[in-house]
């Protein structure tokens, strides 16, 4: 028992002092990333959050997916989820969260941030005031936990601010801004005037269920009574749950930091007006046994103060994906500027436009230019207006305080400043100890000298190539239906599973290019075709499955510089008719948007109840000026089902063969063509460099296509339409002035749709080899990176082997994940746990056939194995399993350290 007599001066509370190597203010996405990276690297962390939960937006207060440059598979960024901690995240979330319950996505965070020991984690926990050495650097810290009645004095040689309103840099004197600038100062064509507003407001959200009994709703006193005053108040539906209706936003003509508890009153009475309006205006009858099971206390912020760096991020950095030496991370969510007026606003919702491709984030616009031990994490970091427009969702954010965290490590490490690692020597560190845990920076492939993998011969026991998606079931003719043949082991390649390999031996060779007949399972075996193989007819009791061409559809294939290679799909057509193709590759090698075309044709398509071979043939019968075209022209329309914004580079149809075409940019870019039918063509296109080509069959609804169940790492069919969550159409048309490209989308559908379009390919793709593994660049982008087994490979394998015996304690190998799947963290809910393309099963051996590593549940982007102890060897044998049936294995990266 405690009895205290009554004090004569005030009480003190109780204090506690901490030290550390660096404190994070603010636990959310940013926060949790930034403190867990530089904890990793050995530094002692104090991580504050004035929340009982960590995650911010993205956690159970709020309840806001958490997404990035994916843009939920609606522009053209391929492969573009962000890596290393934040992907760890995502790819665990998914695999225990696939419904998307926000309630795990906080035991999650919380269960990241306890594993790591060199964590301090102070919840509920309000940062108030600091104390400065000097006008330039903070000395410490001082914060209150109401729960526990404790102050705290957090003090570091280092400090992270990452609490979404930059309180600590606000505190400190940091430079800021607070909203937006004028289009001079950085030649903005985005930049908004006084009718759009200068800030973006405030979001709350809400969830209905369905009781499946009637429901009354009567509303508080304070909910809006006029639902008119909402000019969208015809778009609410009660078919949706209130966090999608994300446009139920306000605050943007408000100071949003000051003003947020008023902002948020006028939320609750807008969201509150819409459920009465939904429940009780009787245009809603099947909202009768609906309830309001929660509304947001907490509001979501998109914007109040933006901190000064070193460098500002702006519109133009984004949208002509300007590289900097300094690059430690990168964004391609759209430029989303939404009206200050919110939910009352006349205007859209949003104003969302795209660049085409991702684009890279600075490190000098994540430390604060004035207060010299400051970092800057989150959506505060160095950026105008525009450009925070796009920086500022959740994964981005999150990714770029990922390498905040291992640049404090530096700071450490050589006893500098945050701007001192800006430092060509320091970044370069940087970025490669980033690469190493599965950072993605766009340009930046991983070069490290310690990796025992980059000085080892490699083999494997087979290696794709690509000839064929087959047809499924594959029950029509195909003569190159198959993914690649069998390749037996030759003589010296590596031994069966289980054994030891074998000094020096040499690399298998590549599988044959021979055509072998295809079996239904669509894999070669070599087997007689049967009977069941005759054409698909309308009485065949198994029928392929098709889609039917009411979109334009494209297989977005990896090549190499040189002829293009040949592709036949398959077509059936209801009436005779003449079908559209193209080729086309992207402006830049590194993107996936299709902009300049390299040859159209027409083929005329009889009606017929089987399949018919429809071929893109460019074989290298002339020189294409393709391969020597140094740039893109300027947009021109080029399809027929809609005005496309790629540069046309032949056109070419039976009435016309014309002479090589000048695109309004003075680009020639292909050589004469002449009309083709058939099978045959007799244009000569080059494809100018090893970057990905879009074999394109325009829309047609006379006809459909055959489809595939085969996947294959690196190889996505795709589809010209919009993914209205994030665009208004299928061809981005901004107004003249703003600043940004005029260019179609073309997007890939979610599993379980998305299928591959079957297709025959002559000469096949070879670029799943083995070195692929080397060369620093864990996801597809301009090829795919990756070495993939034949998929008939019955126990695919890669050997690493060195001249003389290597000293190895840690070994690191990249999976493939689907960088290309978004995984929404709550509300959308995903196809599978685990990526279909991940390899579950391994096990590592070295040179004696002695098992080191076994793994039979793997589901993860990057896994490293830290051996009991060093061993030597002269060689290391991985064994993988196929993922399934249809996918055959695959790696992007092996590395492997003596420590």
């Amino acid at each position: 028992m405690t009895v205290s007599p009554p004090a004569s001066i005030k009480r003190p509370l109780k204090t506690v002092r901490l030290a550390c190597d660096l404190v994070v203010g603010g636990g959310g996405l940013s926060g949790v990333c930034a403190a867990i990276a530089a904890a990793r690297e050995g530094l002692k962390v104090v991580l504050a959050q004035d929340r009982p939960v960590l995650g911010g937006n993205g956690s159970s207060e709020v309840r806001l997916w958490i997404l990035g440059a994916t843009s939920h598979m609606g522009n053209n960024n391929r492969w573009a989820r962000e890596g290393g901690v934040i992907d760890e995240f995502m790819v665990e979330n998914t695999h225990r969260n696939r419904e998307g319950n926000p309630v795990f996505v906080d035991a999650l965070l919380l269960e990241m941030v306890a594993r790591e020991p060199n964590i301090t984690l102070l919840l509920n926990t309000v940062i108030h005031d600091l104390e400065k050495n000097d006008a330039g650097t903070i000395r410490s810290l001082r914060a209150f936990n109401p729960q526990n009645a404790t102050e705290y004095t957090l003090a570091a040689p280092l400090f992270c601010d990452a609490t979404g309103d930059g309180l600590i840099g606000f505190l400190a004197g940091a430079a800021f801004r607070m909203g937006a600038e004028n289009r001079d100062e950085f030649g903005e064509g985005m930049a908004p005037g006084d009718a759009f507003g200068e800030l973006l407001g405030h979001s709350l959200y809400f969830y209905s269920r369905d009781t499946g009994r009637p429901v009354k709703f009567t509303p508080p006193s304070f909910a809006l009574q006029d639902i008119t005053k909402i000019p969208r108040y015809k778009d609410f539906s009660s078919t949706e749950q209130g966090c999608k209706l994300w446009w139920v936003e306000y605050g943007g003509r408000k100071d949003t930091v000051h003003d947020t508890e008023e902002i948020k009153w006028e939320l609750w009475k807008v969201i509150y007006g819409v459920w009465n309006y939904i429940k009780n205006s009787g245009k809603f009858p099947e909202a009768a046994t609906m309830t309001l099971e929660w509304a947001g206390t907490l509001a979501g912020k998109r914007e109040s103060r933006r901190f000064e760096g070193d460098l500002m991020l702006t519109q133009r950095d984004l949208v002509e994906q300007i590289p900097h030496p300094d690059d430690v991370s990168f964004g391609g969510w759209a430029i989303d500027l939404h009206p200050a007026d919110g939910v009352y606003s006349p205007i859209d919702g949003c104003t969302q436009y795209h660049a085409k491709g991702v684009y890279g984030i600075p490190y000098r616009t994540m430390y604060s230019r004035n207060i010299k031990n400051l970092f800057l994490a989150g959506r505060i970091i160095s950026a105008s207006h525009v450009a925070y427009g796009s920086s500022r969702v959740m994964a981005t954010c999150g990714h770029n305080a990922a390498a905040v965290g291992l640049a404090a490590a530096l700071c450490k490490k050589h006893n500098k400043l945050p701007r001192d690692i800006a430092a060509p020597e320091y970044i370069k560190e940087l970025q490669r100890e980033l690469l190493k845990r599965g950072q993605y920076i766009p340009g930046v492939p991983l070069r490290d000298e310690t990796d025992l993998a980059q000085t080892a011969q490699l083999t494997a026991t087979s290696e794709l190539q690509l000839t064929a998606l087959p047809p499924a079931p594959s029950n029509i003719p195909f003569p190159e239906s198959t993914l690649s043949p069998k390749n037996p082991l030759a003589p010296g390649a590596p031994p069966a599973p289980g054994s030891a390999p074998t000094p020096g031996s040499a690399r298998v060779p590549r599988a044959s290019t021979r055509v072998p007949p295809v079996p239904p399972s669509g894999l070669s075996t070599g087997q007689t075709p049967k009977a069941a193989d005759a054409p698909q007819t309308a009485a065949t009791a198994d029928p392929i499955k098709t889609r039917p061409l009411n979109a334009s559809w494209a297989m977005m294939l990896p090549v190499s510089a040189g002829p293009a290679p040949r592709v036949v799909y398959y077509a059936r057509a209801k009436t005779d008719t003449t079908l559209r193709v193209e080729l086309r590759i992207s402006s830049k090698p590194q993107n996936h948007t299709p902009d300049t075309t390299l040859a159209t044709r027409e083929i005329p398509l009889a009606a017929a109840a089987g399949f018919q071979p429809v071929a893109l043939d460019f074989p290298a019968a002339e020189t294409s000026a393709a391969a020597s075209a140094a740039s893109p022209a300027t947009a021109a329309p080029t399809t027929a089902d809609t005005a496309t914004a790629g540069t046309t580079a032949a056109s070419t149809t039976a009435a016309d063969s014309t002479a090589a075409e000048t695109t309004a940019a003075g680009t020639t870019i292909a050589a004469p063509t002449v009309a083709a039918t058939g099978l045959t063509a007799a244009a000569g296109v080059v494809i100018p460099r090893a970057c990905y080509a879009f074999y394109i069959i325009h829309a047609n609804p006379a006809v459909e296509i055959a489809l595939s169940d085969h996947r294959v790492t690196g190889i996505l069919a795709l589809t010209h339409e919009a993914n209205k969550a994030v665009a208004k159409s299928a061809v981005q048309t901004p107004p003249d002035g703003v600043g940004v490209d005029t260019f179609e989308f073309w997007l890939p559908r979610r599993r379980p749709a998305g299928e591959n379009l079957a297709c025959a390919i002559t000469p096949p793709i070879p670029l799943y080899a083995t070195q692929n593994l080397l060369n620093g660049l864990a996801r597809p982008v301009s090829a795919p990176n990756a070495w993939v087994a034949d998929p008939a490979d019955p126990a695919p394998a890669v050997t690493l082997r060195w001249p003389a015996p290597q000293t190895i304690r840690r070994i690191t190998l990249a999976f493939d994940t689907d960088y290309d799947h978004p995984m929404e963290s709550v509300q959308m809910g995903h196809p599978e746990s685990d990526m279909p393309f991940c390899v579950s099963s391994y096990r590592i051996l070295d040179a004696s056939g002695k098992t080191l590593v076994e793994e039979n549940g793997n589901y993860l982007s990057q896994r490293e194995h830290i051996l009991a102890a060093p061993v030597r060897t002269t060689a290391l044998r991985i064994e993988l399993s196929h993922p399934s049936p249809h996918i055959p294995a695959a790696l992007f990266a092996v590395r492997a350290y003596a420590e």
